[in-house]
């Protein structure tokens, strides 16, 4: 093939890719063997899509092609082949061996049979070449980097794996230049060519009369995107079809909208093409330089119906709003400026919204996922949903929008990574996942309710450059394309009966959708041209954008809707700003921005600011904000992981007379928290600016209030209180479990050794095992399988599982030669894929395959003796070793050395905790310290002593855990339960034992999802705790889970240790004195340990002293802290 021929097939995959013929391109590119797209070659990879990955690689080289070649196919084949085996689908795996890897077999008949070999292990991971694979996603990671290295030095992928060097739409403008040269060719040149075919050469056809000729020009104004596929008009100089075809453009957004062309001014000559009488208004306003070309406009009924309705009958500036908007006195006092309360959500809040009709109701979206609804009257977490999900890709994920329908009927909620969820609303704590939708290829970014064809849909925009369009069980309505860059926001609206939906892309480009496939209506800079939300205030009237560029510099303006121009622009930003600033809207008069720590407020209808606050200090640089829908309200997010209420006047009324008239008991419902987090992984550190949303203010009118109170939200709490009437009749009540047939109970099979005491207890990662580290070096397994009474092969107290061994019968056994075992401090650690298990007793730190129980490795011999260890959460080659004589080992396995030694305990570190958000390492020892490390250099940062109550020595073991957030964290001292904010290291709450639970705690744990706390001691009682508040729950007595014999026995018998299911909030394992494991769950009728004790003037129902309150601090004590 030619050079010419060449770039020509450069020129055409240039062309499909600007169209969005993603297949067509990656096909060309395959057939022609000229380009070889890495990026398209490795998202196959990683998405293990292994036979468009050998397609794709076909067009390039073949498996014998050279030794390169060879390996880059012996790769993907191999890894094809493992993650066959890893998902046990031996079936699968015969079948890759046999048809694909077979062909290496002549090159190297022992790495053949090798491999074969690998179909007789249990795990693959057994055989010691293959001892360090991990999960499926690194493993693709690590060989998509051997495979890129392969690639670039193969000669057969020279010169194609760099695409040139070209001009956007560069065949476009080659087509309009030959089009030019052509009309200048014309006998008869027509000063408006009607340009119909590019099959043949253009010619005019003979005038009618005498005609003037005069040259092509470009018209001024710009045109909408054609709905079907166009001629080439777009980058052209000739304007299609008639001029009424502009006049049809969405209002005067089209007129001045800018679409980008490769062809110049200088193309064709200077002259104009004279404008009809009817175009002059709209070319009052263009846009320099004018170049871009008319268009052919295919337009629906629909279209043609919002141009009607959009196009102004005034000039410029004359636009009338309606009549409820003049009221007579606006003022600051009717701001909600007035800080009511401060709540604590436990992460970082990324998205608010009130219910629309419930003006008290609010939603909260969170850093680590769960979403939560607050009932603001009661100062109460009504329900919280940690998330959960069947069809995660990738982890960690954080909440970036959380909405509620119009008729407070659903919630929307979008994830940073690719899921939406959709929730059913059925009053008071009913809050049931109704559809979970893989919606997006990267973060959704936005998403918002809206009705088009009286139908309520889900509309949602990501970093896949798309916007969609979604009914209420999860299908997939519209798909619209036509954004270059991520879609930060979408603003749905509605002219009489014309539905439409605005959007904004981080390039700064606003584009206007109809719901009818047919392409964008608007192609428009916004200020700032980089992050913009639009909204509409409440009664749809006039439309607001707010945003922030890359330079930090912010922007709020109100556009004129006829002309698609900025009608004014609000000043009174005082600094560039690190992220992008928030807004709202109220009462149709007011706008809202968080900005510069403080909130700032203006009239609609002045450019100034109105007045500002700093809601009492304590605000992130760019806070989040949102209105209830009567204005009487604001929750702004603070630095501390939790929000403010702000409000005014009539909001405090609402709020006091509340109070004093409403039965909190009877409005008090339980946590609801039956779904977890699908992974264990930490919580994202950092939402990028894509993700930081303000929040929407909804174009639905709300209903009218009396004194503060309106008549919609009346009903409602009527609605709650006759659901939950029974329980008003009941004052609250302490659980509490005495015997067996209270709860469900399963005892861990040969634990008959009872002079070996269960000191360490994990379940597996996979939530089917428990592994138990005994006061003897010796480790033990239990397996639960799957069959009719367990389906999903889940650990379970309904079932009790196998003593697993390996079929030679080997035992986990430490190392401990010389250790005294009465003084030894046994520790465990286990990988995140359940393959290996870390643990010492004294001696040295060995390595155990999971599968084999054989001994890996061995390390660290004492002295000084392990005490603690714990896995680096980013990389399971790092671990972090607390000792005995105080110090702390960063330890590199592979490596086979100590990257650090820190020090700053007196005593041995009896705990560790990773936390990737705040990224530091707490550690704790026996002299009661909390130390705090940066895990980027390992150096101290802080240094705390736990509080320990008057007349308690500070001695003991002090254990630490991160909570699912990775910023609150829970002290564990036999004197107390802590809460920590470990980004300050501050107290913010602390239980004693008293009461019923008087004795020392044994231990300590937070449930999988980080909603309850579970406290065994001394006594053998086990407590339930409320994590929030560490108020008592449910009381389990020794009586519930002890058989007779040990209750009457003369040793004493108590929970050493307490292990939490890892999917299983309500499930714990304790492992006891005397060497047995017992799992524990609620009946399947309760389904939970108790309710939440509810709080009023700090006391539980007027019953002061109870062991369920939190010592030293009251509840209002607490609030102003947190």
């Amino acid at each position: 093939m030619s050079s010419l021929s060449r770039e020509l097939v450069f020129l055409i995959l240039q062309f499909l890719e600007e169209e969005k013929f993603k297949e067509s391109v990656h096909r060309l590119e395959k057939e022609s063997g000229f380009f070889f797209n890495t990026k398209y070659f490795e998202e196959k990879v990683q998405a293990g899509e292994w036979d468009d990955v050998e397609k794709y690689l076909s067009g390039f080289t073949k498996v014998d092609d050279n030794r390169y070649s060879m390996k880059i196919f012996f790769e993907i084949r191999k890894q094809k082949y493992l993650e066959a085996l890893d998902r046990q689908d031996k079936p699968k795996a015969v079948e890759i061996l046999v048809n694909d890897l077979k062909v290496f077999s002549t090159f190297n008949e022992e790495l053949y049979k090798e491999i074969t070999q690998l179909l007789t292990l249990g795990n693959f991971r057994e055989n010691e070449q293959l001892s360090k694979y991990g999960d499926t996603k690194t493993a693709r990671s690590i060989m998509l980097i051997e495979l890129k290295k392969l690639i670039e030095a193969n000669p057969l992928f020279r010169d194609k794996l760099v695409f040139p060097t070209l001009k956007a739409s560069r065949l476009r403008t080659l087509i309009n230049q030959s089009l030019n040269w052509q009309h200048q060719l014309c006998k008869n040149p027509r000063p408006n060519p009607d340009i119909k075919t590019l099959f043949t050469d253009h010619t005019c056809a003979p005038p009618n009369g005498p005609h003037t000729t005069t040259p092509v020009t470009l018209p001024v104004a710009a045109v909408a995107k054609p709905a079907a596929y166009p001629s080439l008009g777009a980058h052209g100089p000739f304007p299609v079809t008639a001029a009424t075809a502009n006049a049809n453009a969405l209002a005067g957004w089209m007129v001045n909208a800018s679409v980008s062309s490769s062809v110049q001014a200088a193309v064709v000559t200077a002259s104009s093409i004279p404008v009809p009488q009817n175009q002059v208004a709209i070319l009052k306003r263009p846009r320099t330089p004018p170049a871009t070309p008319g268009m052919v406009d295919y337009q629906s009924a629909d279209h043609e119906q919002l141009m009607k309705r959009l196009r102004p009958a005034q000039s410029i500036g004359e636009v009338i709003y309606p009549t409820s908007r003049q009221q007579a006195s606006w003022s600051p006092d009717d701001l909600p400026r007035t800080v009511a309360f401060t709540l604590h959500q436990g992460s970082s809040v990324t998205s608010m919204d009130f219910h629309p009709s419930n003006h008290t109701l609010l939603l909260v979206g969170s850093n680590n996922g769960d979403i939560t609804l607050w009932e603001l009257l009661l100062r109460e977490r009504l329900v919280s949903k940690p998330f959960k999900a069947t069809i995660v890709k990738d982890s960690p994920i954080s909440v970036s929008r959380v909405t509620w329908s119009p008729d407070g009927s659903f919630v929307g909620v979008a994830f940073t990574k690719h899921l939406i969820h959709l929730y059913a609303y059925h009053g008071s704590n009913d809050l049931r996942q109704h559809v979970e939708v893989d919606a997006h290829n990267g973060a959704v970014n936005d998403l918002a309710f809206a009705h088009p064809n009286k139908q309520l849909c889900v509309v949602t925009c990501g970093e896949d450059k798309l916007i969609k369009v979604w009914d209420l069980t999860g299908r997939k309505l519209y798909n619209f394309e036509g954004h270059d860059a991520p879609v930060y926001s979408v603003c749905p609206h509605h002219k009489e009966n014309i539905q439409f939906i605005f959007s904004t892309a981080i390039d700064g480009k606003i584009k206007a959708w109809l719901y009818d496939n047919l392409g964008s209506r608007v192609d428009y800079d916004a200020p700032g041209q980089w992050c913009t939300t639009m909204l509409y205030s409440a009664d749809g009237s006039r439309l607001f954008s707010c945003g922030t560029s890359k330079e930090g510099e912010s922007f709020l303006v109100e556009w004129n809707e006829s002309e698609g121009a900025i009608k004014r622009t609000y000043s009174g930003f005082r600094k560039k700003s690190a992220g992008v600033v928030q807004f709202d809207t109220t009462q149709n008069h007011f706008l809202a921005v968080g900005e510069d720590s403080q909130i700032k407020f203006w009239d609609m209808d002045n450019n100034n600011v109105l007045t500002s606050t700093d809601a009492e200090g304590g605000l992130p640089s760019q806070p989040r904000l949102r209105f209830n829908r009567e204005g009487n309200l604001l929750a702004v997010t603070t630095a501390d992981n939790g929000f403010k209420i702000l409000a005014n006047a009539v909001g405090v009324k609402t709020l006091k007379l509340m109070e004093s008239t409403t039965s909190f008991e009877g409005l008090r419902p339980p946590i609801e928290s039956t779904v977890i987090k699908a992974s264990g992984s930490p919580s994202v550190t950092n939402v990028s600016a894509v993700n930081c949303k303000v929040e929407r203010s909804s174009p639905v009118r709300s209903t009218p209030i009396l004194l503060g109170i309106d008549h919609m939200s009346r009903s409602f709490e009527k609605m709650r209180s006759l659901d939950d009437a029974i329980d008003k009749s009941k004052i609250w009540q302490l659980t509490d479990i005495q015997d067996s047939a209270q709860c469900r109970l399963a005892t861990m099979p040969d634990t008959t050794d009872t002079s070996s005491k269960v000191i360490r207890l994990l379940y597996t990662n996979s939530g089917t095992g428990i592994l138990a580290l005994g006061s003897n070096g010796v480790q033990k397994l239990w397996k639960w399988v799957r069959n009719e009474q367990n389906p999903s092969g889940k650990a379970t107290a309904s079932v009790v599982p196998q003593h697993w061994q390996p079929n030679s019968g080997l035992l986990m056994t430490n190392d401990v030669t010389g250790v005294d075992l009465e003084e030894a401090v046994p520790c465990i650690a286990l990988s995140k894929n359940d393959s290996y298990v870390m643990s010492a007793c004294g001696g040295k730190v060995s390595l155990f395959n999971m599968m084999t129980f054989k001994v890996m490795t061995t390390f660290m011999a004492p002295p000084p003796a392990s005490t603690f260890i714990a896995f680096h959460p980013q990389d399971n080659n790092i671990i972090a070793i607390g000792m005995e004589d105080s110090t702390i080992h960063i330890y590199n396995v592979r490596l086979d050395e100590v990257r650090s030694k820190m020090k700053g305990h007196q005593k041995r570190v009896t705990g560790l905790a990773f936390s990737t958000n705040l990224n530091i390492l707490v550690s704790s020892g026996s002299d009661a310290q909390l130390c705090v490390w940066s895990i980027d250099t390992w150096e101290k940062r802080k240094s705390v002593a736990i509080h320990i109550p008057s007349g308690k020595a500070p001695a003991g073991d002090t254990r630490v855990q991160f909570h699912s957030d990775q910023i609150r964290l829970l002290v564990v001292h036999d004197t107390q339960l802590a809460i920590y904010d470990a980004s300050k290291m501050d107290c913010i709450r602390q239980w004693l034992p008293q009461d019923v639970l008087p004795a020392p705690i044994s231990y300590a744990a937070y449930s999988c999802n980080s909603q309850l706390v579970y406290a065994a001691f001394s006594d053998s009682n086990i407590g339930v705790f409320d994590a929030d508040t560490l108020r008592l729950r449910c009381r389990i007595a020794p009586s519930a889970y002890l058989s007779q014999a040990v209750l009457n026995g003369s040793q004493s018998v108590y929970p050493l240790v307490v292990a939490v299911h890892p999917q299983e909030p309500n499930q714990f394992a304790v492992g006891l004195g005397d060497g047995s494991v017992k799992v524990i769950e609620p009946t399947e009728s309760e389904g939970k340990w108790g309710s939440s004790p509810p709080i009023e003037n700090g006391t539980l129902n007027g019953r002061a002293g109870s062991s369920s309150t939190t010592s030293n601090h009251t509840h209002d004590q607490i609030q102003r802290r947190e």
